[in-house]
C-alpha cells in the first residue's frame, strides 16, 4: 500500500497520521475479500508513505490508476486544521510493480 500525502497543506504530524490512517482503512475496506488483499496481509501489510507536493500530483496519479489497483482519496471534513473538502491523502493498493510505476517520481515522507 502506498499512502501519498500532500505536503503543501501545512498539516501537523498528527493530522498527517490521521489522514493517512483514513486512506489506509478505506483502501483496505474496498479491497477486503480479494486475493490481492489476502496476499498483502499475509506479506505483512506493507505501507509506504510518500510526498505529493500538491493536489496536481494526486490528480495526475489518480488519472493513471490502472485496473487491479484499489484507491481512495481522503477528503477532509474541515473540523480541525484545513478547510472542508480539501483532498489530503491518496491511498493505493495493488501489485507492487504497478504502484512503483505510478509513484516512482515521489520521495519518501
Amino acid at each position: 500500500m502506498a499512502l501519498i500525502v500532500r505536503t503543501d497543506l501545512d498539516m501537523s504530524r498528527g493530522k498527517i497520521v490521521a489522514q493517512a490512517a483514513h486512506a489506509a482503512v478505506e483502501v483496505a475496506l474496498k479491497a477486503r475479500g480479494t486475493a490481492m488483499f489476502e496476499r498483502w496481509r499475509q506479506a505483512g501489510s506493507r505501507k509506504i508513505s510518500l510526498i505529493a507536493p500538491d493536489l496536481e500530483t494526486i490528480d495526475d496519479i489518480s488519472s493513471k490508476i490502472a485496473h487491479g489497483i484499489v484507491s481512495h482519496t481522503v477528503k477532509d471534513a474541515g473540523h480541525t486544521e484545513i478547510p472542508p473538502g480539501t483532498y489530503t491523502v491518496l491511498g493505493l493498493l495493488g501489485p507492487r510493480n504497478s504502484i512503483d510505476i505510478l509513484t516512482e517520481e515521489l520521495a519518501l515522507l
